[in-house]
């Protein structure tokens, strides 16, 4: 039986976490980006170029200790690889991981993965939000690497933006800005074949370094260490492509007018004496078919709502194994409020607000999801004042007992 996900909700790190759901305010002043206010931050730095950052959260406690980190990389819930370079050798191995599956923690050159972890733990969950002053629709997750004494991953370089936390130990950067980025041939991961590094960097707990996409880098554990990286979401022209054709076809919105439901029809076929050919009256019939394939703003502001909230696949919701009834769930979310739970995606448009994949028109006096899913929670207050509504209490209950939103401000 498939292990439920970890869930730590005791000790220092929940009390930090509370006090640090809400993300920086675009312009003021943030020790997470070395003082500058988030809008200096994405003028200046984002995806421009790399940005060291000395005590971005000072007296940092790592999300998860070792042996938590350990036994989530025991589930089949969690996303994990580990990462050896024993004698000179790169191996790479996919997870789960049994504790005795892993080196000693003794053992020099390895390196722990553990993908998603927001997913799986509050505090992980509230570190990432930290960082909500990029949008939702391109945050991703919160990895950690665990490493011991000179343990890593090779350099390489990342098609996305990220951010690498020093939360445990110290870890040495080396970043370049070369042009070739060709990878050596024959590895299980990517590791460039001519790593030239210009600039070098040792991040204790606390420190950060942003990167932009296609910066190479490569991190070596000084001692036994913790990294928390931040990526974000930077899907490529071809699959969003693909995948917003398939949109269209699976609303049954890539024909107008009558052509919608029309099968292919060909009257005028002669016999032919080369049957394995083409005809060309096909390719020119389908070729018109095609150029008639049209798309809105609003088609595409439904596809990036819906595809982007999408859950991973990996993604299971927990559902109360016993339910309040509504008249339940509104009394004590009428006491302590509520909020999203953390693996849940609450995005809004114009028109439409999309929560886990799923799309509904944003009606008029919805004013209460946008602020859902801009601050991840509604106060005991704020919630009284819209439980006279029916409609918002039936669909929060509903969202409740799917396991999308939990009773209690905090965790």
């Amino acid at each position: 039986m498939p292990k439920r996900p970890l869930d730590h909700s005791a000790g220092t790190a929940s009390a930090t976490a509370k006090a640090t759901v809400s993300p920086p305010l675009p312009e003021v002043p943030t020790p997470l980006l070395g003082n500058l206010t988030p809008s200096q931050f994405m003028r200046r730095y984002w995806q421009k170029k790399p940005l060291l950052i000395r005590q971005a959260v000072p007296d940092i406690v790592p999300p998860l200790r070792r042996d938590e980190l350990f036994e989530l990389a025991d589930s089949d819930d969690a996303e994990s690889r580990l990462i050896t370079h024993f004698r000179g050798s790169w191996q790479l191995k996919h997870g789960p991981f049994a504790p005795d599956e892993l080196p000693p923690v003794k053992r020099r050159e390895w390196t722990l993965l553990v993908q998603g972890v927001n997913l799986h733990d509050d505090r992980a969950r509230a570190l990432l939000d930290r960082f909500r002053f990029v949008p939702d629709a391109r945050l991703d997750d919160l990895m950690i690497s665990y490493a011991t004494d000179g343990g890593g991953v090779g350099p390489h370089f990342d098609s996305y933006d990220v951010f690498l936390l020093q939360v445990h130990g110290k870890r040495r950067w080396r970043i370049g800005a070369q042009k070739d980025l060709s990878l050596k041939p024959g590895l299980p991961l990517k590791v460039l074949q001519h790593f030239e590094p210009d600039e070098e960097w040792l991040l204790e707990p606390g420190d950060m370094l942003y990167l932009p996409p296609h910066i190479a880098h490569d991190g070596i554990a000084e001692g036994e260490c913790m990294t928390c990286s931040i990526g974000f979401r930077a899907p490529s022209a071809s699959e969003l492509t693909g995948q917003f054709l398939y949109h269209l076809a699976e609303r049954g919105e890539t024909l107008n007018g009558s052509l919608r439901d029309e099968r292919y029809r060909d009257p005028q076929q002669p016999a032919v004496t080369n049957p394995g050919q083409l005809p060309p009256a096909l390719i020119d019939r389908v070729g018109a078919i095609l150029a008639q394939i049209k798309w809105t703003e609003r088609d595409i502001a439904s596809f990036l709502g819906s595809y982007l909230s999408e859950p991973k696949a990996n993604v299971v919701f927990d559902a109360p194994r016993r339910p309040l009834n509504e008249a339940a769930f509104i009394r004590n979310a009428s006491r302590s409020g509520i909020r999203l739970d953390r693996k849940t995606v609450l995005l809004y448009g114009p028109r439409s607000y999309f929560i886990n994949g799923e799309e509904d028109r944003l009606l008029r006096g919805q004013k209460w999801l946008a602020e859902l899913a801009d601050t991840r929670r509604l106060g005991a207050k704020r919630f009284v004042t819209l439980s006279a509504d029916g409609a918002v209490t039936a669909l929060l209950h509903e969202w409740y007992c799917a396991g999308w939103v939990q009773v209690g401000e905090f965790a």
